[in-house]
């Protein structure tokens, strides 16, 4: 580093795809979405602009790889979890634990996922649905099919319609919650009375 910069500025170590994405997560968070420029970014993982263009195309492309990285890995996990797990009722619930736990872990990309996923930008796109994010979306339907095949599933009731119930109510409390840490909005529950709501709403899907 040249003398008299400030260590503020000491770029991350990687290469410098790497360097642009972790940056670009941490100030996304930080600063918001909109309120990030491609040159800050740039300026902080010690690159230029047009390596960070070449790398990832923009601004949005950046924010486009950071949920696909997360996803990749919230799925990677779950599919590892479940591997041995023989009843399809219990896989559902490792599932959700998760996603719970992987958010919990990295606050950031849970900022940026509950905050950010959705928002239609000022060029009206919004960030396309990732391979990462379909791919977890498959294998929650896989067990949610597993359950039907199993007579567990209320047979009036398709995969994808308790698969989008569970994960809009998974979203908004997680989304609640952390809108309460940050902002006192009014969610006076914690991370395990999510999973348990989640538990007791999975029950009405039931047989029985």
């Amino acid at each position: 580093m040249a003398a008299g910069v400030s260590s503020e500025f000491r770029p991350p170590a990687g290469s410098t795809h790497e360097r642009i994405l972790r940056v670009g997560k941490t100030l996304f968070a930080n600063r918001g979405y909109e309120h990030t420029s491609t040159s800050a970014i740039a300026r902080q993982a010690g690159t230029s602009e047009s390596q960070l263009m070449k790398h990832f195309g923009s601004k949005a492309g950046i924010l486009e790889a950071i949920f696909i990285e997360g996803w990749n890995l919230i799925t990677e996990e779950a599919r590892v979890a479940i591997m041995g797990v023989a009843s399809p009722l219990e896989q559902l619930r490792i599932l959700s634990g998760c996603v719970l736990q992987c958010l919990e872990r990295d606050q950031e990309l849970k900022l940026l996922m509950l905050l950010e996923g959705r928002r239609i930008r000022r060029e009206g796109q919004m960030v396309a649905l990732t391979e990462g994010f379909l791919g977890f979306v498959r294998l929650t339907d896989s067990v949610l099919t597993a359950m039907r095949d199993q007579n567990l599933l209320r047979p009036d009731l398709s995969p994808q319609i308790v698969r989008s119930a569970l994960m809009g109510m998974l979203e908004g409390m997680l989304r609640d919650r952390f809108l309460a840490e940050r902002l006192a909005f009014p969610a006076d529950f914690k991370p395990p009375q999510i999973q348990q709501t989640l538990d007791l709403t999975l029950q009405a899907f039931l047989v029985g």
